[in-house]
């Protein structure tokens, strides 16, 4: 299938009465490339059964052999006994290389150098060392009993390897047994492999870094240089001998690093712009920088994994990196026009701006005031700036988005009051530039440049509302909670929209109303003049959807939330039990009594009384349920155990109550229960002396 960038971001606001996750959580580096490449094909390499099965067995030594892994070597020689030959130039089929052997390919194998369609004539492994390679992916999984045999084991293999790194490399199967042995080989190993990788000069690493198989053997042993160690570092204990040793051992990484991001900066456009080798140049940044990112796996991340940034892990890096990155990022700068054309180089200057926002600081700023330079010097039509162009372009806006998060608050000055003042409500409007604009509404909440920003938004808040971008909604929602701005002005421009403003006895619905994202005539099935004549009919609370969740968990930040809290008090307990157990309405119901006062509180649990042990027995209740206890003092706990304790033999036996009442402790309450209100007098006092020392 190939890698794929950047995966179909836009439009995910439009259905704003759905559940789904908020696009515009998922960072636009975090652009992911799926494993599950196609097979390939393969030509034919004189070895001997007993050559490639003897990597897989543990060398004899004086001491004497390690008996289990050669058992294994003569179970895997015995199969391979078993398995039937074909004569002649005939395919050769085998099990599937996921290892499941359910599939065949359908792609021969021809023996005696034969050469795969579709291939452009380029050599491949064998159909033998395929499946040897596989089986060395197999005893990889199994593990392995000490440090010895597993060191022997990653020698004999990369003995197998050598000579034909390339190929191995760029085969499907080989590149996922490289991958996974790699970070099990001392970095001098690794290093080697690299150098036969890129040849005498080094300029074949273009080639594996381009391959979609390949370029993740590259990426795997780029990312081992993390492992390496400053030596000042190092344990006193070591002897000048293994100090010496281990410094070699790294530099050879090292050199080899060094020499692939040679081979970028010769090669800088075909890189960035090329769907794999731009990966390797992503990863090359990283570990330049000294920033370590999580390991892509084989399949493809979930909605969770996708939308949240990835974690990096710092790690000291050698002098000669500092410099070579600041070498690399001045040769990508030669190169910034592809950024704004290309959404594959895009990705790699987005990855170059974060980790150097979060290693080298003012070469940061540098980068971003020259694309920004850049970005506003391309030519335009008279009296617009060229930025709006770039911010409803599919390749640029991401860009964008990198450079407004990552801004200092001049540049983010500079960004509105020259390019975007009067535009920001079209801009919101746009199916791509409405992104932009809610990293910049986001970006600014910390700064005056919010309030002015906030003004000219909150003008279009129901037309913005009407084109379901509810991202530029929500974001603008939780800057005036972190900025303690605008509050009001927002609640009552929310009110409006949603058409519960006036009369004053609509405000009690406004709740259900944020949360469906519906106005009050529709929510509940009315016209204009009957809404504002008869009596509100009662409608079951229903289509609570995630922005709405999202909305209104904003909202419950503000300082003033009487009329949340006064809407969630008419709610009759059906619909509390529905708002509880609703995987969008749970988030709402525990921000609103996680963020109350202790007396609001207490009005909120008075309403759900009678409801604890259905919302205990729910998976998602009783979350909520935890989320209640947690916050609340003593008194409340004790009524809240009071009305669980009769039904011990159902929370027991419920997969999602028996925790409930383990947390809660629930059988000291029945059984010791003086002990029991001491424990949760003590953590009481614990938790409101950390909340005065937080405050």
């Amino acid at each position: 299938m190939g890698r794929k960038y950047l995966l179909g971001r836009r439009g995910l606001f439009a259905c704003s009465t759905t559940s789904g996750h908020l696009e515009d959580e998922a960072p636009c580096t975090s652009s992911v490339r799926d494993y599950n490449t196609t097979s390939v094909g393969s030509t034919h390499h004189t070895h001997t059964r007993s050559s490639l099965t003897a990597s897989l067995t543990t060398p004899r030594r004086d001491t004497g052999h390690l008996h289990a892994v050669n058992v294994k070597a003569a179970m895997l020689a015995k199969a391979e006994d078993k398995t039937p030959q074909k004569g002649g130039g005939k395919k050769r089929q085998h099990p599937g290389d996921d290892g499941k052997g359910g599939e065949r390919k359908k792609r021969g194998r021809g023996e005696g150098g034969e050469k795969s369609q579709g291939d452009g004539g380029r050599k491949r492994l064998d159909a033998l060392s395929v499946g040897y390679f596989r089986r060395v992916g197999e005893r990889l999984g199994e593990g392995f009993g000490d440090n010895e045999e597993r060191e022997m084991f990653v020698e004999n293999v990369l003995s197998e390897v050598k000579g034909k790194a390339a190929l191995v490399a760029m085969d499907q199967t080989g590149s996922i047994t490289l991958q996974r042995l790699l970070p099990l080989s001392s970095p001098e190993q690794v290093g080697e492999v690299l150098a036969e990788l890129g040849g005498e000069s080094g300029s074949d690493l273009k080639v594996v870094s381009c391959d979609r198989c390949g370029g993740h053997v590259v990426e795997s042993a780029v990312r081992q240089m993390s492992r390496w160690i400053e030596p000042s570092q190092k344990e006193p204990s070591a002897t000048t001998e293994e100090e010496e040793e281990e410094e070699e051992s790294c530099g050879v990484l090292e050199a080899q690093v060094l020499s692939l991001s040679q081979v970028v900066r010769d090669n800088c456009e075909e890189f960035i712009t090329h769907v794999h080798g731009s990966h390797v140049v992503r990863t090359l940044l990283h570990m330049l920088a000294g920033c370590l990112g999580p390991p892509r796996s084989e399949s493809r991340p979930g909605a969770k994994e996708r939308s949240a940034a990835p974690q990096l892990t710092d790690f000291e890096i050698p002098t000669s990196f500092w410099y070579e990155l600041k070498s690399l990022t001045e040769t990508l700068m030669g190169n910034i026009n592809l950024s704004v054309t290309d959404a594959v180089a895009s990705a790699v200057f987005q990855t170059m701006l974060t980790v150097c926002h979060r290693k080298r600081p003012k070469l940061c700023k540098q980068l971003l005031k020259r694309i920004m330079e850049y970005l506003t010097s391309r030519s335009a039509a008279p009296g617009v700036s060229p930025l709006l162009v770039f911010l409803k372009d599919q390749a640029s806006s991401h860009l964008i988005e990198t450079i407004i998060q990552l801004s200092h608050k001049p540049l983010l000055r500079d960004l509105y009051k020259n390019h975007l003042k009067g535009q920001l409500v079209d801009l919101a409007l746009h199916p791509i530039a409405n992104f932009p604009i809610q990293r910049l509404t986001s970006a600014s909440a910390k700064y005056k440049l919010f309030m002015g920003l906030f003004d000219e938004l909150v003008q279009g808040v129901e037309a913005i509302l009407a084109a379901g971008h509810m991202g530029v909604i929500i974001h603008l929602a939780e800057s005036c909670a972190e900025s303690e701005e605008k509050q009001d002005e927002l609640l009552q421009c929310l009110l409006r929209a949603f058409h519960c403003a006036e009369p004053g006895s609509r405000h009690d619905s406004c709740l259900p109303l944020f949360m469906s994202l519906l106005t009050y005539e529709v929510y509940y099935h009315c016209d204009t003049e009957e809404g504002s004549s008869s009596t509100q009919t009662e409608v079951p609370l229903s289509s609570i959807c995630y922005h709405g969740s999202r909305l209104v968990q904003a909202l419950a930040r503000f300082k003033e939330r009487s009329l949340l809290l006064s809407s969630l008090r008419t709610l009759n307990p059906a619909d509390l039990l529905t708002l509880a157990s609703d995987p969008a309405g749970s988030h709402v119901l525990q921000a609103l009594i996680t963020t109350s006062s202790d007396k609001g509180r207490g009005k909120i649990l008075r309403r759900l009384e009678g409801l604890y042990v259905q919302m205990a027995c729910s998976r998602l209740g009783s979350r909520v349920l935890e989320a209640i206890w947690n916050s609340a003092s003593v008194n409340q706990r004790q009524s809240i155990a009071q009305e669980l304790v009769p039904s011990e033999n159902q929370l027991r036996s419920n997969q999602f109550a028996r925790h409930a009442w383990a947390k809660f402790a629930l059988s000291h309450f029945v059984h010791r229960r003086p002990h029991w209100q001491e424990i949760q007098t003590g953590e009481s006092k614990k938790r409101k002396l950390f909340s005065d020392i937080l405050e």
